[in-house]
Parts: C-alpha cells; structure tokens; sequence
C-alpha cells in the first residue's frame, strides 16, 4: 500500500505517542526544529490548502534517533483500527416509541438510520477549542473537525476561519458579500467581526464537534 500523505503524517504521530511524547518532543529528539511536525506544517497555502509532505532528511533522522526501519514506520500508519463512518440515528421523538431500544435501555440493532461520519482525507483535521466565545456551543477544551475542502460556505454555517496575519478562529457566518465576511460569535459578550475576502486565507464548515 502506498504511503499517502494522511498515512505518512499518522505514522508520525504513532511513533512520537510510541515512544512516549508529542510530535514536538519527537521533533526536538531527532535535532529539528520543535515546530517542524506541528498539525500547522501539513498544509501549505493555496484554496484548498497544499499538503506538504516531511523531508527525506526529517524522516530519516526520527528513525535513526528512535531506531525503527522504515518497514515498521510505514507499519503504524496501519497499526490504529479504522474509524466507523455511521453510527445508528435515532430522532428524539420517536427514540420515546418501543421497538429500538432493548430492557437495559440499549439500542437494538434493527430499526435504526444512520448518522454518517466524516470518512479520514488529507483535507480532514481537528482542532481544540480555546476561549469562550462560541460558548455555551463550544466550550474551552472542546475538538472540532474540519474540512479543508468543505469551502462552500453560507450564512448560518458554523466555520473555522484562518486569516493571512495567522490568526485562526471558530465562528458563525453572519453575512456574506463579494468582498467581505461578517463573523458573529455565539457568546454575546464578542462582538461580531468584519474581514474583508482578501484577509482570509481559507474558511471552511466545521463537520463534527466532540464535547
């Protein structure tokens, strides 16, 4: 199986949670730059972004510091089960009705839609929430998924939003015109924010939210 760009990046991320750090401390083990596998480092500029791969030198420098072949590298990028993409869907109203729950108030196997996830890419990632601005919807410590191909965006939609300057932030689209975007936050104690088109590097929906 070819090591993609999703499989190579998750490898990392093995390996630095096997040997008992973060990408960062990986990073500092191997003599690089502490950022250099930072989520950041990923994807480069560009509508979608660009994903941007490890060098040949980084790679080879985290496995002689770690002593893992490259073989058993490219193994942990399969090592984690993969990730449902449904789950059973139930409304509310009618998870009231008999038949879809069993005597321990466990769901049933049969009866059920299903709610589907989003499937891993190269342009999925999440994010950690930081603030209080989008509470209570959001709250401080909450993780949302993102997708950077999800770029149609409208008034209404709940996004992240990365800025030329580098400031990166979960709001709520307020408006939208040719020229400019109105970015309300949910907490009433921020106002809402004006950018225009051209400050924004890429604006994308938020999928999913773990709370």
């Amino acid at each position: 199986m070819p090591l993609s760009h999703a499989k190579l990046w998750k490898a990392l991320d093995a390996l630095a949670q096997h040997q008992g750090t973060s990408p960062s401390g990986l990073a500092r083990r191997a003599g690089l730059d502490a950022t250099s596998f930072n989520p950041s480092k990923r994807f480069g500029p560009g509508d979608p972004p660009r994903p941007r791969w490890p060098s040949t030198e980084s790679l080879t420098r985290v496995l002689e510091t770690t002593g893992l072949s490259l073989a058993a590298f490219a193994a942990l990028a399969d090592d984690a089960p993969p990730a449902p993409n449904a789950i059973p869907l139930l409304g509310l109203a009618q998870a009231g009705s008999d038949g879809f729950f069993d005597d321990a108030g466990l769901p049933l196997a049969e009866g059920w839609e299903q709610t589907q996830l989003p499937r891993p890419k190269d342009s999925l990632f999440s994010l950690e929430i930081a603030g209080d601005s989008m509470a209570p919807l959001y709250r401080q410590g909450d993780k949302v998924i993102v997708d950077l191909e999800s770029t149609q965006v409208r008034k209404g939609d709940r996004v992240v939003v990365r800025t030329v300057g580098g400031e990166t932030m979960a709001k709520e689209i307020a408006a939208l015109t040719p020229r400019q975007v109105v970015l309300a936050s949910i907490n009433p104690a921020y106002p809402p924010r004006t950018l225009p088109r051209a400050d924004i590097r890429w604006m994308a929906r938020i999928l999913w939210v773990s709370q």
